[in-house]
């Protein structure tokens, strides 16, 4: 009847804005939550910060682990997920206060419920609403509420050590054939950060090459949303740079 959302929240070096993306959370009109902040050896106030949540409400709880980066933070929120849907939130991003109301409502028996977000700048000034314009989406985990079977009955996890690890991520949901649902909604505020990893330039190759070994055993099905994948990335790199 209530059933619970683990929200995983991956946390380094981001004082700044923390304190709005918890309040977020701790606020939604949907209550029945279990936060996972995991303190990826933050060298700033955010432990502070997010130990003062736990302090005050029992639905949070935080976990220190040294520096190994977002894919090892949130891996180690999955280990530690309970409930019966799985979201992710940046935390230097903050939600809609209808936020998990709205997705509940909307996922029906779907494996997934893909949405849209809102881009705000580093001031949270408003740059516009962005929606899905593709079927297979291959990026931002927290754009998506996950049922949490699913991603436990196929062990998909984030690959860690590697940059772009959220298209990993997503290629390894997609070539697990789920059912999926995706609607017009915009209660996720995204916040450009030009100091943050993926803005800066990266040697693209390593991505490229654990793409390509999943072709192992691929079935033809697979093997078509790995060549998608692989053609909009291309694309994607191209138009940016």
């Amino acid at each position: 009847m209530n059933p619970i959302i683990s929200v995983i929240v991956p946390i380094y070096n981001v004082e700044k804005y923390l304190e709005e993306c918890l309040l977020s959370i701790q606020n939604q009109t949907y209550k029945h939550l279990q936060v996972i902040m995991i303190n990826d050896g933050s060298t700033d106030n955010s432990p502070q910060i997010a130990q003062r949540f736990v302090d005050t409400d029992s639905r949070f709880q935080l976990i220190h682990q040294s520096n190994a980066g977002q894919s090892s933070a949130r891996n180690k929120g999955l280990e530690q997920a309970t409930g019966e849907f799985i979201s992710f939130i940046d935390a230097d991003d903050y939600i809609a206060p209808n936020f998990y109301e709205m997705l509940l409502h909307e996922i029906y028996n779907a494996d997934i419920l893909q949405i849209g977000y809102t881009r705000i700048g580093p001031q949270g000034e408003n740059l516009g609403q962005y929606y899905p314009c593709f079927t297979y989406q291959y990026t931002t985990p927290w754009s998506r509420l996950f049922q949490a079977d699913f991603l436990r009955k196929h062990r998909i996890l984030f690959e860690e050590g590697y940059i772009y690890e959220d298209v990993l991520f997503s290629l390894d949901v997609w070539m697990q054939k789920p059912t999926f649902r995706t609607i017009k909604y915009a209660g996720y505020y995204y916040r450009t950060n030009p100091t943050s990893t993926t803005s800066k330039k990266h040697d693209t190759r390593p991505l490229f090459q654990l793409i390509a070994k999943r072709k192992q055993g691929a079935t033809i099905w697979q093997r078509l949303i790995i060549f998608y994948t692989t053609l909009r990335l291309r694309m994607h790199f191209l138009l940016n740079r």
